[in-house]
């Protein structure tokens, strides 16, 4: 975020200007208004995308949509992020052939990330492997409920 510069005394005070924050919409945002305010968006005006096999629950992998990114999930039935790195739109399964069919999204309470519940076809992981979590498994101290 940029400083704004100090308003010149002289001049009398200086009109407010909105300065959105990471949270605000991009103007104009292509999503229906109650939507995009209610989205948390981090820094870059992205929001965390959980990618879930519809009918196994199998948690597949994890993407970043804009308000663009998600408003093509929304209107043609195939996910779409946008790259960080590649700093673009890619469409999933373009170029591997694994396309993610969107079966349904949702929005989690805190409006800071998306599950998006699919059909997966082939590898979801641009590795090759069904899931982004298969065989990287942390060691952990596992919990008991009383």
């Amino acid at each position: 975020m940029s400083e704004q510069p100090a308003p010149d005394s002289t001049s009398g005070p200086a009109p407010a200007a909105p300065v959105p924050g990471p949270a605000a919409a991009p103007f104009p945002s292509p999503l229906p208004a109650d939507l995009a305010a209610a989205l948390k968006r981090d820094s870059a005006g992205l929001v965390a995308a959980v990618v879930q096999q519809y009918d196994t629950n199998e948690v597949l992998m994890l993407g970043w949509m804009d308000d663009e990114a998600l408003h093509r999930t929304m209107t043609t039935g195939r996910v779409t992020f946008y790259s960080r790195s590649r700093q673009e739109y890619w469409r999933k399964g373009d170029t591997s052939g694994h396309v993610q069919w969107v079966k349904s999204l949702a929005m989690d309470c805190d409006g800071d990330a998306l599950l998006v519940r699919v059909d997966q076809v082939g590898a979801a992981c641009h590795t090759g492997t069904r899931t982004c979590f298969d065989g990287r498994e942390l060691a952990v101290t596992t919990g008991q409920a009383s």
